[in-house]
């Protein structure tokens, strides 16, 4: 018993210490996932997969239902999100690629207003996790590691915790729990055999993901109850056809939910559309200050105590390439009704890394889709959209939200599509975005030159 008293007693000494260090600052934990698509949570809607803790979250926070990315590889939105500017701004316009070294990260300016600063996982992309002036940074999310890092940290200092974990990006792990037959299927996508097993694979790792949450949840609240601030997104959307590296919302569009007791309402959901870049500059606001007003990024934070009012009124997003295997330039615009995406190169065939080197834990369904489109009119039809795409595209997104029907060609929309035309252009001309690419693409009739290099019969049993 003595010890039990003595155990709760620390535990609530900890609890107020942390409420009374922030000196009105409130604690901040920023929990990020890798490749995770909205309509993949429970709370936004899916029925086949299980989310216990990010759904959680959304009953006890705000959730956007809006929320979008700038770019949909992993180096350009998070060094989006980092900088508060756009990739052409920040100078990582690919994937693999880093910002300016003149180019400064928005870290330093939590630091300044007295926080120390972490982060665990992938936050950054890769090598430019130093550039980004963290108090600490490590490759880890393990719960202790967290543990003794907050346990470190002086009880009167303000603490900005980021951890970022890697699921559900490939490679996808073998299903736990999920029936492949029982998964569904994007009615963007062909469906096989094959590709509800790795749907199930998918699923098994979104599960992780939210497992990773969970953990970070319960090793916070241990410490601050539930009085801080907690914002939870992912960089992108899934690794799947028309998801990452595609400007269509499967790839731009993210889960986004915010948890600040006493200025967000429980189980409340915002239509306001906000961006990747506009996240650090909302933690400024929260944390007590402005962000510079050159940044292309700005706070959200008026719409914790008001979801209906209005952040942005366009969203813009960008893609020129990953590597060799996804080299397709793409610019869009999107309004809460409409979508125009412009292909820059529409006589290139759109691929990427699952469709060109097709592991067994990412891509080797498109074997499967393949199959299918030689023997069925229908898949053969998403085939051909999936590789090669025409100059234009408009979505009415109210009626057609999953962008199966291209307007642009539709006598009927002619000025909507004129309009959005002339704001992408303006858009583009404004960023000095000259929307050229340096690595050389996959052509029509050209032999795909990675996958039929590599032998995949260890990977892919038919």
């Amino acid at each position: 018993m003595k010890h039990i008293l003595l155990f709760i007693l620390h535990t609530s000494s900890l609890i107020l210490l942390s409420a009374a260090s922030s000196n009105g600052k409130p604690n901040l934990l920023i929990f990020l996932s890798d490749d995770l698509s909205a309509r993949d949570l429970g709370c936004y809607g899916a029925t086949d997969v299980r989310t216990p803790h990010m759904d959680r979250l959304a009953a006890e926070g705000l959730v956007f239902d809006q929320a979008f990315i700038i770019s949909p590889a992993c180096a350009p939105s998070r060094t989006a999100m980092l900088t508060g500017l756009t990739p052409v701004h920040n100078g990582s316009e690919a994937n693999h690629t880093y910002k300016h070294d003149h180019i400064p990260s928005l870290i330093p300016e939590l630091n300044k207003l007295g926080y120390r600063t972490a982060a665990f996982g992938k936050v950054a992309h890769g090598k430019d996790i130093g550039d980004h002036q963290f108090h600490h940074h490590t490759k880890s999310i393990a719960p202790s590691e967290i543990e003794a890092w907050l346990d470190e940290q002086p009880a009167d200092t303000p603490i900005a915790l980021f951890v970022g974990t890697k699921d559900p990006h490939v490679p996808w792990p073998k299903p736990e729990d999920y029936s492949p037959e029982e998964v569904t299927i994007p009615p963007f996508h062909i469906d096989t055999p094959d590709t509800r097993l790795f749907r199930a694979m998918y699923y098994t790792d979104v599960t992780r993901a939210d497992k990773d949450l969970g953990n970070t949840l319960s090793i916070v609240e241990k410490r601050w109850g539930k009085d801080f601030f907690t914002l939870f997104s992912s960089d992108h959307g899934a690794q799947w056809p028309f998801g990452k590296w595609n400007l269509y919302d499967e790839g731009i569009r993210v889960p986004l939910i915010v948890r600040w007791p006493g200025q967000t309402q429980a189980s409340t959901r915002s239509s306001a559309m906000v961006s990747w870049i506009d996240l650090i500059p909302t933690l400024l606001d929260v944390a007590g200050t402005k962000a510079n007003n050159e940044l292309d990024g700005r706070s959200f934070k008026h719409t914790f105590t008001n979801p209906f009012a209005i952040h942005r009124d366009q969203i813009f997003t960008t893609h020129d390439n990953d590597g060799r295997a996804n080299v397709y330039p793409i610019r869009s615009v999107r309004t809460h009704r409409w979508k125009y995406i412009r292909n820059l190169q529409p006589d290139w065939i759109h691929s990427t890394h699952s469709s060109r080197y097709r592991k067994d834990t990412a891509g080797a369904y498109h074997w499967s889709w393949e199959e299918a489109a030689a023997k069925d009119p229908n898949a053969a039809l998403i085939l051909n959209r999936l590789r090669q795409r025409p100059g234009e595209e408009l979505y009415d997104l109210e009626n057609d939200p999953n962008e199966l029907n291209n307007l642009a060609a539709d006598p009927r929309h002619a000025d909507t599509l004129l309009s959005l035309r002339q704001d992408l252009t303006d858009w583009m001309r404004e960023q000095e975005d000259d929307g050229q690419v340096t690595p050389e693409p996959w052509l029509p009739g050209q032999p795909d030159l990675l996958a039929p290099h590599t032998d995949w019969s260890p990977y892919y049993k038919r």
